[in-house]
């Protein structure tokens, strides 16, 4: 699995690049790395002031290593069976996964993020311990368009629905539940999907629903850019993004697993990890907007997320 998992997100990366870079017209960095001490690779591919994007990253890593005792007993109250393979209470992995995030110029067009991958934890003798799917997949608009949101989420429903109908309200809950900025009280985008920790069915077919969440992900975010990536906007709606983004960080900083995992995780390529950060943000102090304005009308759907379908 974890061979089929690092040849599919191999795959994705190069599809993915190849439709922001045909929309664009701005070639993406690409930045191949080593782990030391036979700790895995990663290829980082970076597009930065782009015609159309502004900031985007389309990251995969195959790495390993070992999970210290505190994170082994954190990481217990989800997978019983680990359990510690040496006299100091760590425990091998291997994970490898691809992660994304695209940063548009234009106001009118939203922020994308995905991420989808494979873990794995091994006994001594390098056999599989433990294993399990984690990702997902959500829009971060600084202007509701609900036809955008609709087309997100008919594509992500679509792939779920491919392996079990209780899969997309299940994820889309999960969805609306992680991506909360807490000390803001409000969504961070519009949703999607998210689930983690997932090992309940045979692992090709997870792999399976990772593959069409990838492909949820292609058959929406690039109509979506093109309908948006030509619209004229004001200054002040420029400013909006801006402050938009600030909340943005701030999640991804406060909340987010994936960035603390990767923050403590010993060796860890930083750049790569906080690649998922815009370029430009902005924090005005006790900003609110205009009341019955399009950024008003954002904020509510944030604050009280939506069935989309």
């Amino acid at each position: 699995m974890l061979k089929m998992m690092e040849e599919l997100i191999l795959r994705k990366q190069k599809e993915i690049v190849s439709a922001m870079e045909k929309i664009d017209g701005k070639k993406f960095r690409v930045d191949k790395w080593e782990r030391p001490n036979n700790g895995g690779y990663g290829i980082t591919t970076v597009i930065e002031n782009g015609n159309v994007i502004e900031k985007g990253g389309c990251n995969i890593s195959v790495i390993q290593g070992a999970i210290p005792p505190a994170g082994v007993q954190k990481m217990r109250v989800d997978h019983s069976s680990l359990r510690s393979v040496d006299p100091e209470g760590h425990v091998p992995f291997r994970v490898c996964g691809l992660s994304m995030i695209m940063h548009p110029k234009n106001p009118m067009a939203p922020t994308v993020h995905l991420n989808y991958r494979y873990f794995e934890t091994q006994n001594q003798d390098g056999t599989p311990q433990a294993w399990w799917f984690g990702g997902g997949a959500d829009l971060t608009p600084h202007y509701l368009f609900e036809e955008d949101a609709v087309l997100f989420h008919e594509q992500l429903k679509k792939a779920c629905d491919n392996h079990d109908a209780e899969f997309y309200p299940r994820f889309k809950k999960w969805c609306d539940k992680y991506f909360w900025n807490k000390h803001r009280n409000e969504a961070r985008g519009i949703g999607g999907i998210f689930f983690d920790d997932l090992a309940d069915r045979d692992p090709k077919e997870l792999y399976s629903l990772a593959e069409d969440a990838f492909n949820a992900f292609l058959n929406s975010y690039p109509k979506i850019l093109e309908r948006r990536k030509d619209m004229p906007f004001t200054e002040a709606q420029k400013e909006w993004q801006l402050i938009r983004r600030g909340r943005y960080v701030e999640f991804n900083l406060v909340h987010d697993r994936g960035t603390a995992f990767g923050l403590h995780t010993p060796g860890s390529r930083i750049e790569s990890i906080l690649v998922s950060l815009p370029m430009h943000a902005q924090w005005v102090y006790d900003h609110h907007p205009e009341p019955n304005s399009e950024e008003e009308r954002l904020v509510k759907v944030l604050e009280a997320p939506r069935e989309w379908l």
